[in-house]
Protein backbone atom coordinates (compact mmCIF):
# COMPACT_ATOMS: atom_id res chain seq x y z
CA UNK A 1 0.00 0.00 0.00
CA UNK A 2 2.98 2.41 0.99
CA UNK A 3 4.22 1.72 -2.57
CA UNK A 4 0.96 2.54 -4.88
CA UNK A 5 0.79 5.78 -2.10
CA UNK A 6 4.45 6.76 -3.49
CA UNK A 7 3.37 6.39 -7.08
CA UNK A 8 0.20 8.14 -6.99
CA UNK A 9 2.18 10.90 -5.53
CA UNK A 10 4.72 10.92 -7.36
CA UNK A 11 2.60 10.67 -10.47
CA UNK A 12 0.90 14.02 -9.03
CA UNK A 13 4.44 15.06 -8.10
CA UNK A 14 5.86 14.81 -11.64
CA UNK A 15 3.14 15.20 -14.24
CA UNK A 16 2.58 18.64 -15.74
CA UNK A 17 -0.64 17.29 -18.01
CA UNK A 18 -3.77 17.25 -16.49
CA UNK A 19 -5.06 14.31 -18.38
CA UNK A 20 -1.99 12.46 -18.14
CA UNK A 21 -2.30 12.88 -14.34
CA UNK A 22 -6.02 11.95 -14.07
CA UNK A 23 -4.94 8.58 -16.12
CA UNK A 24 -1.89 8.04 -13.86
CA UNK A 25 -3.93 8.44 -10.79
CA UNK A 26 -6.82 6.47 -11.66
CA UNK A 27 -3.96 3.79 -12.75
CA UNK A 28 -2.21 4.22 -9.34
CA UNK A 29 -5.82 3.49 -7.79
CA UNK A 30 -7.13 0.38 -9.99
CA UNK A 31 -3.86 -1.43 -9.09
CA UNK A 32 -4.48 -1.07 -5.59
CA UNK A 33 -6.38 -3.97 -3.28
CA UNK A 34 -6.43 -2.04 0.16
CA UNK A 35 -10.14 -0.22 -0.38
CA UNK A 36 -9.29 1.94 2.33
CA UNK A 37 -6.23 3.26 0.57
CA UNK A 38 -8.27 3.50 -2.21
CA UNK A 39 -10.60 5.81 -0.45
CA UNK A 40 -8.31 7.71 1.62
CA UNK A 41 -6.66 8.67 -2.12
CA UNK A 42 -9.90 9.56 -3.55
CA UNK A 43 -10.54 11.93 -0.99
CA UNK A 44 -7.03 13.74 -1.45
CA UNK A 45 -8.06 13.71 -5.44
CA UNK A 46 -11.45 15.40 -4.76
CA UNK A 47 -9.45 17.87 -2.33
CA UNK A 48 -7.39 18.30 -5.08
CA UNK A 49 -9.62 19.14 -7.39
CA UNK A 50 -12.16 21.38 -5.16
CA UNK A 51 -8.50 23.50 -4.94
CA UNK A 52 -7.91 23.56 -8.58
CA UNK A 53 -11.74 24.47 -9.10
CA UNK A 54 -11.30 27.74 -6.34
CA UNK A 55 -7.63 28.47 -7.95
CA UNK A 56 -9.66 28.44 -11.38
CA UNK A 57 -12.17 30.90 -10.00
CA UNK A 58 -9.81 33.17 -8.18
CA UNK A 59 -7.92 33.61 -11.33
CA UNK A 60 -11.12 33.92 -13.71
CA UNK A 61 -12.27 36.47 -11.37
CA UNK A 62 -8.97 38.30 -11.39
CA UNK A 63 -9.27 38.54 -15.16
CA UNK A 64 -12.98 39.58 -15.37
CA UNK A 65 -11.83 41.87 -12.62
CA UNK A 66 -8.69 43.65 -14.60
CA UNK A 67 -11.17 43.54 -18.05
CA UNK A 68 -13.36 45.54 -16.34
CA UNK A 69 -11.44 47.81 -14.89
CA UNK A 70 -9.77 48.32 -18.28
CA UNK A 71 -13.35 49.33 -19.45
CA UNK A 72 -13.87 51.84 -16.96
CA UNK A 73 -10.66 53.43 -18.12
CA UNK A 74 -10.89 53.08 -21.58
CA UNK A 75 -14.46 55.15 -21.36
CA UNK A 76 -12.76 57.72 -19.05
CA UNK A 77 -10.62 58.16 -21.39
CA UNK A 78 -13.35 58.17 -24.24
CA UNK A 79 -14.92 60.62 -21.78
CA UNK A 80 -12.09 63.30 -21.43
CA UNK A 81 -11.31 62.95 -24.96
CA UNK A 82 -14.98 64.28 -25.83
CA UNK A 83 -14.72 66.71 -22.72
CA UNK A 84 -11.63 68.34 -24.53
CA UNK A 85 -13.23 68.64 -27.57
CA UNK A 86 -16.72 69.82 -26.25
CA UNK A 87 -14.21 72.61 -24.15
CA UNK A 88 -12.45 73.74 -27.00
CA UNK A 89 -15.60 75.02 -28.84
CA UNK A 90 -16.27 76.79 -25.99
CA UNK A 91 -14.85 80.11 -26.59
CA UNK A 92 -16.95 80.25 -29.98
CA UNK A 93 -20.53 79.05 -28.75
CA UNK A 94 -19.73 81.56 -25.28
CA UNK A 95 -19.25 84.39 -28.09
CA UNK A 96 -22.56 83.29 -30.09
CA UNK A 97 -24.86 83.33 -26.59
CA UNK A 98 -22.96 86.87 -25.60
CA UNK A 99 -23.91 88.13 -28.77
CA UNK A 100 -27.50 87.06 -28.64
CA UNK A 101 -27.67 87.58 -24.65
CA UNK A 102 -28.53 84.86 -24.05
CA UNK A 103 -26.30 85.36 -20.42
CA UNK A 104 -27.38 82.54 -18.23
CA UNK A 105 -26.40 79.70 -20.64
CA UNK A 106 -23.05 81.76 -21.94
CA UNK A 107 -22.14 81.75 -17.82
CA UNK A 108 -23.27 78.28 -17.07
CA UNK A 109 -21.24 77.12 -19.37
CA UNK A 110 -18.37 79.20 -18.76
CA UNK A 111 -17.94 77.99 -15.26
CA UNK A 112 -18.43 74.66 -16.42
CA UNK A 113 -15.91 74.70 -19.08
CA UNK A 114 -13.57 76.45 -15.53
CA UNK A 115 -13.81 73.78 -13.22
CA UNK A 116 -13.21 70.73 -15.71
CA UNK A 117 -9.92 72.82 -17.01
CA UNK A 118 -8.81 73.65 -13.18
CA UNK A 119 -10.03 69.93 -12.23
CA UNK A 120 -9.87 66.77 -14.07
CA UNK A 121 -7.71 68.35 -17.18
CA UNK A 122 -5.79 70.19 -15.29
CA UNK A 123 -2.88 68.16 -16.27
CA UNK A 124 -4.06 67.49 -19.80
CA UNK A 125 -1.15 69.29 -22.08
CA UNK A 126 -2.14 71.33 -24.25
CA UNK A 127 -5.08 73.09 -22.85
CA UNK A 128 -2.74 75.80 -21.05
CA UNK A 129 -3.65 78.61 -23.69
CA UNK A 130 -7.22 77.77 -23.03
CA UNK A 131 -7.53 77.96 -19.34
CA UNK A 132 -5.97 81.21 -19.20
CA UNK A 133 -8.28 82.16 -21.65
CA UNK A 134 -11.63 80.98 -19.85
CA UNK A 135 -10.36 82.12 -16.79
CA UNK A 136 -9.93 85.73 -17.76
CA UNK A 137 -13.43 85.83 -19.76
CA UNK A 138 -14.75 84.08 -16.18
CA UNK A 139 -13.34 86.74 -14.20
CA UNK A 140 -14.79 90.06 -16.27
CA UNK A 141 -17.92 88.93 -18.10
CA UNK A 142 -19.68 89.95 -14.66
CA UNK A 143 -18.93 93.69 -15.48
CA UNK A 144 -21.26 92.84 -18.89
CA UNK A 145 -23.98 91.64 -16.50
CA UNK A 146 -24.28 94.41 -14.40
CA UNK A 147 -23.76 96.96 -17.10
CA UNK A 148 -27.17 95.20 -18.85
CA UNK A 149 -28.90 94.99 -15.24
CA UNK A 150 -28.06 98.93 -15.16
CA UNK A 151 -29.09 99.31 -18.58
CA UNK A 152 -32.53 97.73 -18.05
CA UNK A 153 -32.84 99.34 -14.41
CA UNK A 154 -32.72 102.97 -15.84
CA UNK A 155 -33.53 103.10 -19.46
CA UNK A 156 -35.07 100.05 -20.53
CA UNK A 157 -38.03 100.45 -17.53
CA UNK A 158 -38.14 104.04 -18.64
CA UNK A 159 -37.95 104.10 -22.29
CA UNK A 160 -41.64 104.44 -22.83
CA UNK A 161 -42.52 106.91 -20.58
CA UNK A 162 -41.50 109.97 -22.50
CA UNK A 163 -43.89 109.08 -25.44
CA UNK A 164 -47.06 108.98 -23.46
CA UNK A 165 -45.83 112.19 -21.47
CA UNK A 166 -45.49 113.91 -24.56
CA UNK A 167 -48.86 113.00 -26.13
CA UNK A 168 -50.70 114.19 -22.47
CA UNK A 169 -48.83 117.26 -22.74
CA UNK A 170 -49.95 118.29 -25.95
CA UNK A 171 -53.33 117.59 -25.24
CA UNK A 172 -52.74 120.13 -22.21
CA UNK A 173 -51.32 122.62 -24.36
CA UNK A 174 -54.43 122.64 -26.25
CA UNK A 175 -56.53 123.16 -23.84
CA UNK A 176 -55.71 127.28 -23.65
CA UNK A 177 -54.98 127.05 -20.44
CA UNK A 178 -52.18 129.59 -19.85
CA UNK A 179 -52.57 131.40 -16.57
CA UNK A 180 -49.37 131.54 -14.82
CA UNK A 181 -50.71 131.94 -11.33
CA UNK A 182 -53.14 128.76 -11.97
CA UNK A 183 -49.67 127.23 -13.48
CA UNK A 184 -47.50 127.77 -10.44
CA UNK A 185 -50.02 126.71 -8.09
CA UNK A 186 -50.43 123.22 -10.00
CA UNK A 187 -46.47 122.72 -10.20
CA UNK A 188 -46.14 123.86 -6.36
CA UNK A 189 -48.98 120.76 -5.96
CA UNK A 190 -47.49 118.33 -7.55
CA UNK A 191 -44.08 118.84 -5.76
CA UNK A 192 -45.74 118.44 -3.11
CA UNK A 193 -47.27 115.10 -4.45
CA UNK A 194 -43.91 113.91 -5.08
CA UNK A 195 -42.38 114.75 -1.61
CA UNK A 196 -45.35 112.61 0.14
CA UNK A 197 -45.08 110.03 -1.87
CA UNK A 198 -43.26 106.82 -0.80
CA UNK A 199 -43.80 105.11 -4.29
CA UNK A 200 -46.23 102.29 -2.87
CA UNK A 201 -46.38 100.42 -6.69
CA UNK A 202 -42.95 99.05 -5.42
CA UNK A 203 -43.94 96.60 -3.06
CA UNK A 204 -47.02 94.81 -4.44
CA UNK A 205 -44.45 94.62 -7.95
CA UNK A 206 -42.24 92.95 -5.22
CA UNK A 207 -44.68 90.61 -3.92
CA UNK A 208 -45.71 89.56 -7.34
CA UNK A 209 -42.32 88.45 -8.19
CA UNK A 210 -41.12 87.05 -5.21
CA UNK A 211 -42.08 83.43 -6.03
CA UNK A 212 -41.45 83.48 -9.69
CA UNK A 213 -38.12 81.91 -10.48
CA UNK A 214 -36.27 83.34 -13.85
CA UNK A 215 -35.81 81.01 -16.74
CA UNK A 216 -33.86 81.71 -19.67
CA UNK A 217 -36.04 80.25 -23.34
CA UNK A 218 -32.87 80.13 -26.01
CA UNK A 219 -36.26 80.63 -28.73
CA UNK A 220 -37.25 83.84 -27.17
CA UNK A 221 -35.64 86.77 -27.25
CA UNK A 222 -34.16 87.18 -23.48
CA UNK A 223 -35.01 91.05 -23.72
CA UNK A 224 -38.63 90.22 -24.62
CA UNK A 225 -39.78 90.38 -20.85
CA UNK A 226 -37.12 93.22 -19.10
CA UNK A 227 -38.30 91.53 -15.46
CA UNK A 228 -37.35 88.22 -16.54
CA UNK A 229 -34.40 89.45 -18.03
CA UNK A 230 -33.27 90.72 -14.86
CA UNK A 231 -33.95 87.90 -12.94
CA UNK A 232 -31.92 85.89 -15.23
CA UNK A 233 -28.74 88.34 -14.94
CA UNK A 234 -29.12 88.05 -11.40
CA UNK A 235 -28.90 84.24 -11.68
CA UNK A 236 -25.74 84.49 -13.78
CA UNK A 237 -24.05 86.38 -11.23
CA UNK A 238 -24.85 84.36 -8.61
CA UNK A 239 -23.33 81.20 -10.74
CA UNK A 240 -20.38 84.01 -11.13
CA UNK A 241 -20.46 84.62 -7.88
CA UNK A 242 -20.34 88.32 -8.33
CA UNK A 243 -23.14 89.22 -6.12
CA UNK A 244 -21.50 91.66 -3.39
CA UNK A 245 -19.84 92.81 -6.56
CA UNK A 246 -23.13 93.70 -8.15
CA UNK A 247 -25.14 95.14 -5.32
CA UNK A 248 -21.96 97.38 -4.41
CA UNK A 249 -22.06 98.49 -8.22
CA UNK A 250 -25.85 99.39 -7.71
CA UNK A 251 -25.96 101.29 -4.47
CA UNK A 252 -22.48 103.48 -6.30
CA UNK A 253 -24.61 104.24 -9.14
CA UNK A 254 -27.80 104.81 -8.10
CA UNK A 255 -27.50 108.31 -7.54
CA UNK A 256 -25.69 109.12 -10.76
CA UNK A 257 -27.93 106.96 -12.41
CA UNK A 258 -30.85 109.20 -11.49
CA UNK A 259 -29.67 112.35 -11.98
CA UNK A 260 -28.72 111.00 -15.94
CA UNK A 261 -32.61 110.56 -16.27
CA UNK A 262 -33.38 114.38 -15.15
CA UNK A 263 -30.90 115.30 -17.75
CA UNK A 264 -32.79 112.86 -20.54
CA UNK A 265 -36.18 113.94 -19.09
CA UNK A 266 -35.07 117.73 -19.13
CA UNK A 267 -33.78 117.56 -22.50
CA UNK A 268 -37.15 115.48 -23.69
CA UNK A 269 -39.45 118.07 -22.59
CA UNK A 270 -37.01 120.94 -24.17
CA UNK A 271 -37.71 119.23 -27.69
CA UNK A 272 -41.70 118.66 -26.72
CA UNK A 273 -41.49 122.26 -26.14
CA UNK A 274 -39.21 122.82 -29.09
CA UNK A 275 -41.43 120.69 -31.81
CA UNK A 276 -44.69 122.58 -30.33
CA UNK A 277 -43.13 126.03 -31.17
CA UNK A 278 -43.06 127.31 -27.68
CA UNK A 279 -39.90 129.38 -26.24
CA UNK A 280 -38.59 128.11 -22.88
CA UNK A 281 -38.13 132.02 -21.45
CA UNK A 282 -41.53 132.82 -22.08
CA UNK A 283 -44.66 132.31 -19.92
CA UNK A 284 -45.01 128.60 -21.15
CA UNK A 285 -41.99 127.82 -18.54
CA UNK A 286 -44.46 127.09 -15.42
CA UNK A 287 -46.49 124.26 -17.38
CA UNK A 288 -42.90 122.90 -18.62
CA UNK A 289 -41.60 122.60 -15.41
CA UNK A 290 -44.79 120.73 -14.42
CA UNK A 291 -44.28 118.57 -17.26
CA UNK A 292 -40.55 117.83 -16.40
CA UNK A 293 -41.92 117.05 -12.64
CA UNK A 294 -44.51 114.86 -13.84
CA UNK A 295 -42.47 113.26 -16.37
CA UNK A 296 -39.90 112.63 -13.74
CA UNK A 297 -42.58 111.15 -11.15
CA UNK A 298 -43.57 108.43 -13.63
CA UNK A 299 -39.83 107.42 -13.83
CA UNK A 300 -38.88 107.08 -10.72
CA UNK A 301 -41.90 105.33 -10.03
CA UNK A 302 -40.85 103.10 -13.02
CA UNK A 303 -36.94 103.05 -11.78
CA UNK A 304 -38.38 101.58 -7.90
CA UNK A 305 -40.66 99.00 -9.78
CA UNK A 306 -37.34 97.53 -11.60
CA UNK A 307 -35.61 98.03 -8.28
CA UNK A 308 -38.19 96.02 -6.24
CA UNK A 309 -37.89 93.67 -9.16
CA UNK A 310 -34.15 92.92 -8.68
CA UNK A 311 -34.24 93.01 -4.71
CA UNK A 312 -36.85 89.85 -5.42
CA UNK A 313 -34.35 87.83 -7.37
CA UNK A 314 -31.95 88.98 -4.63
CA UNK A 315 -33.48 87.66 -2.20
CA UNK A 316 -34.60 84.67 -3.78
CA UNK A 317 -30.80 83.87 -4.40
CA UNK A 318 -29.22 84.51 -0.95
CA UNK A 319 -32.17 82.18 0.95
CA UNK A 320 -31.97 79.35 -2.07
CA UNK A 321 -31.15 76.04 -0.45
CA UNK A 322 -29.37 75.33 -3.45
CA UNK A 323 -27.27 78.26 -3.83
CA UNK A 324 -26.98 80.06 -0.68
CA UNK A 325 -24.45 82.82 -0.56
CA UNK A 326 -23.64 83.48 3.39
CA UNK A 327 -22.83 87.36 4.08
CA UNK A 328 -24.13 89.06 1.58
CA UNK A 329 -25.48 92.59 2.16
CA UNK A 330 -28.41 93.50 -0.10
CA UNK A 331 -29.37 96.98 -0.22
CA UNK A 332 -33.25 97.86 0.46
CA UNK A 333 -36.25 99.33 -1.24
CA UNK A 334 -36.00 102.39 1.09
CA UNK A 335 -32.31 102.76 -0.21
CA UNK A 336 -33.82 103.27 -3.38
CA UNK A 337 -36.70 105.29 -2.32
CA UNK A 338 -34.22 107.72 0.05
CA UNK A 339 -32.25 108.42 -3.42
CA UNK A 340 -35.25 108.91 -5.16
CA UNK A 341 -36.73 111.57 -2.52
CA UNK A 342 -32.80 113.02 -2.71
CA UNK A 343 -32.60 113.84 -6.34
CA UNK A 344 -36.46 115.24 -6.30
CA UNK A 345 -36.31 117.63 -3.21
CA UNK A 346 -33.08 118.88 -4.66
CA UNK A 347 -34.58 119.55 -8.44
CA UNK A 348 -38.24 120.70 -7.10
CA UNK A 349 -36.51 123.76 -5.24
CA UNK A 350 -34.30 124.54 -8.43
CA UNK A 351 -37.61 124.19 -10.11
CA UNK A 352 -39.37 126.38 -7.49
CA UNK A 353 -36.89 128.72 -7.65
CA UNK A 354 -36.19 129.37 -11.06
CA UNK A 355 -40.20 129.73 -11.26
CA UNK A 356 -40.31 132.61 -8.82
CA UNK A 357 -38.10 134.52 -10.66
CA UNK A 358 -39.87 134.16 -13.92
CA UNK A 359 -42.76 135.31 -11.98
CA UNK A 360 -41.07 138.61 -10.41
CA UNK A 361 -39.61 139.25 -14.21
Amino acid sequence: MAADTGRYRSAVSKSKDPSGLLISVIRTLSSSDDKQDRETEKGRLEEAFEKCDRDLDEQIRDELRKLWIEGIEHKHVLNLLDEIESIKQVPQRLEACMASKHYLHATDMLVSAVESLEGPLLQVEGLGDLRLELHSKKLNIHVVLIDELHRHLYIKSTSRLGTKNKDKNQGRHGGKKTVRDAELESAESTIRKLMDSQLTRTTSMRELQAHHEAREDPDVHPEENTQEFMGVLIKGLAKLKKIPEAVKAIMERLEPELKQILKRSTTQIADHAYQRGENLATESQPRLLLELLELLFDKFNAVAAAHSVVLAHLQQIVVSPNGAQEGIKLYEQADVSAKIQTVLQVTSKQLLISSANQTGA
